[in-house]
């Protein structure tokens, strides 16, 4: 494949409940280190969830804050954190041949939901109806936000793939500029969900929101006595790059997108299938021409509902039986379920691999289910790993949304 056609990552930006930094974030992945606390949510008294602790004030004004959404104030936090680590002249760049793709669950539920009630305390009268509430709740605003920080006036969307967001918009970047239509991808993923009374709410009606009496030892994929979801927010989104660009420029590449597939269960609003995540791993592995053993990483969705994980831990099965070499691991057991962000912090927290060779693990699991048992599955304790190179990611969403994307160190 010609330099033009290879995708390269040479910048990642983030903020999780528990770093604001690659290297912060993975640091506390290694220790064991995840962040859950308990905050007070309308009409619930206290839900657990994820809190990111970034500084919003870094590259956005107080009132740039104030009239705009956490999503915006995320997205612009990763982009620029995410232009500073790739190193590009950001003063020198075309501005109109720059695309920004973010993934995201669902956007504009919070304004929605806190200016209903709002005017609920004055009669519901219209005119305590912010006038910031239109540009705030449509759909593109994270990714437009971002645009109007950073004077972007190439492409810009989000892509709403439910939980399956922050991989999609990953590959809707790789596509964009395989097609020429942009130099520079923003892509990844953005949440705010932890504001939403009605994320909660839904998730409590479901029976699928998770409780322990030890926040940080409430979101526990695998683990037998696993109760659900713990709903987080924060943001991962990358610098992509023809490689071509990227050597030109001298950048340091931090990994080559080379398979990707999104696919479709058609059966079931919440209920995974097996078979067509299997497909959708297999498709990507296809696109990357790499078999499954050659696979070191797998990171997993696992959300920690009863289901949910016992169906990827069967896909995965069927796809990876006799892979000796390839590790499983989890990060929603630190930092709960980030939604659109979930895929893209993931596979962060797992890039750095390809440097140390050491493994994260999934924690809090004091008792295996027998239905979630992989060969390798790393647990509790990071696992030494030898010449990683090859990480895919799975990351699937509500009403059968699959996306796998797979990333390799790169090789000239």
């Amino acid at each position: 494949m010609e330099d033009k056609d290879r995708i390269v990552i040479t910048g990642v930006g983030l903020t999780a409940p528990n770093g604001n930094t690659l290297s912060e974030y993975r640091e506390h992945l290694l220790a064991g280190q995840g962040n859950i606390q308990r905050i007070p949510m309308r009409y619930m008294n206290e839900v657990l969830a994820g809190v990111c602790n970034f500084d919003t004030n870094k590259y956005q004004k107080r009132k740039e804050v104030r009239n705009g959404t956490r999503a915006g104030s995320i997205g612009i936090y990763c982009t620029r954190e995410a232009i500073t680590n790739a190193g590009i002249d950001w003063e020198n760049v075309d501005k109109s041949r720059v695309g920004v793709y973010v993934g995201i669950t669902e956007h504009g539920n919070v304004e929605t939901e806190n200016e209903v009630h709002n005017i609920s305390q004055f009669n519901y009268e219209t005119k305590y109806w912010t006038h910031h509430h239109n540009p705030r709740t449509v759909a593109n605003n994270p990714a437009g936000e971002i645009t109007m920080n950073l004077g972007i006036t190439g492409p810009h969307y989000t892509v709403g793939a439910a939980c399956a967001a922050g991989n999609a918009g990953i590959i809707q970047g790789a596509q964009m500029l395989r097609l020429n239509e942009v130099d520079i991808a923003i892509a990844g993923g953005v949440s705010e969900s932890i504001q939403s009374f009605g994320i909660f709410a839904g998730f409590k009606s479901q029976g699928a929101l998770a409780e322990h009496e030890n926040p940080n030892q409430a979101s526990r994929p695998f683990d037998s006595s696993r109760n659900g979801i713990v709903v987080s927010e924060g943001g991962a989104l990358y610098t992509l790059e023809r490689l071509s660009d990227a050597k030109k420029r001298g950048a340091e590449i931090l990994a080559e997108v080379t398979g990707y597939c999104m696919n479709s269960d058609a059966k079931d609003a919440v209920l995974p299938d097996p078979q067509r995540q299997a497909e959708c791993i297999n498709k990507a592995l296809s696109m990357a021409k790499l078999p499954a053993s050659r696979v070191n990483i797998v990171s997993t969705h696992a959300t920690a509902t009863p289901m949910g994980d016992i169906q990827e831990c069967q896909g995965l099965r069927n796809v990876f039986q006799n892979c000796p070499n390839t590790f499983f691991n989890n990060t929603k057991s630190y930092i709960g379920h980030a939604m659109g962000a979930a895929g893209a912090l993931e596979l962060a927290g797992n890039l750095s691999s390809f440097n140390d060779n050491q493994i994260h693990p999934t924690i809090n699991v004091d008792k295996l289910d027998p239905e979630c048992e992989l060969d390798n599955l790393v647990l509790n304790q990071p696992r030494e790993g030898s010449n990683i190179d090859v990480i895919l990611n799975n990351s699937f969403g509500m009403l059968g949304i699959n996306s796998v994307l797979i990333v390799q160190k790169y090789t000239a």
